[in-house]
């Protein structure tokens, strides 16, 4: 069931949801939670099918924010909030509200969106395309409890990841972190198959892929060792390869559908590892809404770490590029004092015979 509202307000469209849900004989609002999108014209309908299919397993009160383009001095001065309220199987399993929004009233529109909220339910924003630099500053970001973003949809997606680690706020998460968790859940239980001490890995993606660089991030985080980011023509993430003491560890998707994991002295094994649809990304991520603090270790670790040896003196160069000979100046990982005291007198008796070494060779 659909019903249009032109130059309406937002207690018309309460009074419409309640008319809806009382003509379909469903009076009872069932819903757990109230998903707003926040995205363009041109957007819209692959979000809305998107959230539509993820509740069926989250049943949701759904409200696209669509801020339109004003194109004169008198539309830009005038207001007008347009609604297209959706009930029954129109709108999944839940409800949907598509609001328009026209002239002065877009830089308002966490005022329109706060009266149409469930009561004591929480609250998710998601930002199909556009997002703001610090979604938790946002008028509409602030109402919620999780913030959505896709840095895949950024023009520059990984100067984008380095914005969300300066702005990052408990709550914020990203789709291009959601698209790597098989990846992670996979390379967990192939190290749990072996007992062994991993010293480098590769990860192998298409260029300007932030899934690659958050994979290749978090990687370095857990691990502690040097990861290399080596480019492929995809389609996505397409090889993790682990150097082990007990031999090489490999997780290799050529397809984008299915992956070989080889391990060493195991025979081969073919595992499902596709390429998942926007629904399946939101529907996990509406599974929890607690904070990922996995996901802030791995997002504050930085892009420009990678590749770098991960210990390092304070007297002893930065680090080195994985596989290469050439100096990158990289931020020193947190070490015990305990840890650092060998490698501090092994430089100071370096730098004591070095005086000596050169008279010699004079």
């Amino acid at each position: 069931m659909k019903m249009d509202l032109t130059d309406t307000t937002a207690g018309e469209i309460n009074k419409a949801l309640v008319q809806g849900r009382r003509a379909i004989g469903t009076p009872a609002v069932g819903m757990v939670l109230t998903l707003v999108i926040v995205t363009d014209e041109e957007n819209a309908y692959d979000a809305l099918k998107a959230a539509n299919d993820a509740s069926r397993e989250h049943p949701s009160r759904t409200l696209v924010v669509v801020k339109r383009v004003s194109r004169t001095p008198r539309d830009r001065t005038s207001s007008r909030l347009d609604a297209e309220v959706r009930v029954g199987a129109d709108a999944g399993t839940g409800e949907t509200v598509v609001l328009r929004l026209y002239g002065e009233i877009v830089g308002h529109a966490d005022s329109v969106v706060l009266p149409l909220l469930l009561p004591d339910a929480p609250v998710v924003v998601w930002w199909p395309v556009n997002a703001p630099l610090d979604p938790a500053k946002d008028p509409l970001g602030a109402l919620a409890q999780r913030r959505v973003t896709d840095t895949y949809a950024a023009e520059q997606p990984v100067r984008e990841l380095s914005a969300r680690a300066a702005a990052y706020t408990p709550g914020d998460t990203d789709l291009s972190w959601t698209r790597i968790t098989p990846w992670r859940s996979m390379l967990a239980a192939a190290l749990d198959q072996v007992t062994c001490e991993v010293r480098a890995v590769e990860v192998e993606g298409e260029e300007f892929n932030p899934s690659c660089e958050l994979l290749a991030m978090w990687l370095a985080d857990r691990l502690d060792v040097p990861v290399k980011r080596s480019l492929s023509d995809g389609p996505g993430l397409t090889a993790v390869r682990m150097e082990t003491t007990s031999g090489p560890i490999a997780l290799d998707r050529a397809d984008g559908s299915l992956a070989t994991l080889s391990i060493e002295g195991q025979p081969a094994r073919a595992v499902a590892l596709k390429r998942r649809d926007t629904a399946e990304l939101i529907a996990e991520e509406l599974r929890r809404l607690d904070p990922d603090d996995t996901y802030a270790s791995a997002l504050r670790y930085g892009v420009e770490r990678l590749g770098t040896v991960p210990e390092q003196s304070a007297e002893q160069p930065a680090g080195r590029s994985a596989g290469s000979g050439d100096e990158t100046v990289a931020e020193p990982q947190p070490v015990e004092e305990a840890a650092k005291a060998p490698a501090k007198k092994a430089a100071a008796k370096t730098a004591k015979k070095a005086p000596a070494r050169k008279a010699a060779a004079k």
